[in-house]
């Protein structure tokens, strides 16, 4: 199979029988054996009974209906578990990704070679204030962070070789860093596409301004995950041993110090009037939680077991 379309989709009844429509067009005219993956992410309306008479009528379309809302990051885990094409496309099911674009994002992984080709919405549609501002500065810091120079990290319309898909783990809210994770994972061509972005046709969105919030701390904890996550000891252990040795250094130098003074008949005060004595008692205690802090997180590491993130309701019958 060339292609998998995996969408996640939160109450979009209005817009997927028309998204279906343009997917299957582009895929016949350009003659594409495809599949189209829907993941139902909790649904209140009927978004899933569309996707059950789409699926009645087309073999190529496959749902998942999850159990309750879990989020965007967990519907594309689901999907990308299930995809067979050589290629996956994934797209929101607002209509504001184009499908038109397909070809031309197949044609960069298939035979220009490339990992991953990430959507860029240039121009866009959205509000100026609430939207498009707070997108770039998040981008920038994300591109800073990171070092994948990309211009759009939240843009849905991606696409991947099947490799990239199967080998990195989409949790917590990493959707939009997955061309972070795909770097880190060893996946590193990565570019962009410049592709047409739509106003929303239905209803509203799903997301607002606090997912720039939660897009800075979860860039900041992949950036730990990255580097220290597979070693925190390296990290925290460190920080605990420094911070140990300053302390017991400090506290030796207080020591002596009384005993010099002492032993010379100078003037002296007790070591509890020294504000050294606390510093370096805090700094000793503090690194000894680090240390241990760093022990127990290779303890957790060692011991982890997977377990599924998200419990499926259902799915079609010819998934």
């Amino acid at each position: 199979m060339q292609i998998s379309v995996v969408i996640p989709l939160l109450n979009e009844e209005q817009s997927l029988t028309e998204l279906y429509n343009w997917i299957a067009k582009v895929m016949r005219s350009n003659s594409f054996s495809h599949e189209i993956i829907f993941i139902d992410d909790g649904s209140t309306d009927n978004s899933w009974k569309t996707i059950e008479a789409l699926a009645e009528n087309d073999q190529a379309v496959k749902g998942i209906k999850f159990n309750r809302n879990y989020g965007k990051s967990q519907a594309l885990h689901a999907g990308f578990l299930r995809a067979k094409g050589d290629v996956i496309i994934t797209m929101d099911a607002d209509l504001q990704d184009n499908p038109e674009e397909i070809p031309e994002l197949y044609k960069m992984i298939n035979e220009e070679g490339y990992d991953l080709v990430s959507g860029w919405k240039k121009k866009r549609y959205d509000s100026v204030v609430t939207k498009n501002i707070p997108s770039k500065v998040f981008n920038a810091a994300a591109r800073k962070t990171s070092g994948v120079q990309l211009h759009d990290f939240n843009c849905g319309l991606k696409a991947y070789k099947q490799a990239v898909v199967k080998n990195i783990d989409v949790y917590g809210e990493m959707h939009r860093y997955i061309p972070v994770l795909a770097k880190n994972s060893g996946f590193t061509k990565i570019t962009e596409k410049e592709v047409q972005h739509q106003a929303r046709k239905y209803g509203k969105t799903k997301f607002g301004a606090e997912r720039f919030i939660n897009g800075f701390l979860d860039l900041i904890s992949i950036w730990f995950l990255s580097k220290f996550g597979r070693r925190p000891m390296h990290l925290f252990g460190a920080l605990g041993v420094l911070m140990f040795i300053f302390g017991f250094l400090s506290a030796g130098w207080i020591g002596i110090s009384k005993l010099y003074k002492l032993y010379h008949g100078l003037p002296n005060v007790l070591v509890t009037s020294n504000p050294w004595f606390y510093i370096a008692l805090a700094v000793m205690i503090i690194g000894s939680q680090l240390f241990l802090a760093g022990f127990l997180g290779e303890l957790v590491l060692r011991s982890k077991r997977e377990k599924e993130r998200y419990l499926i309701n259902k799915t079609t019958p010819n998934l």
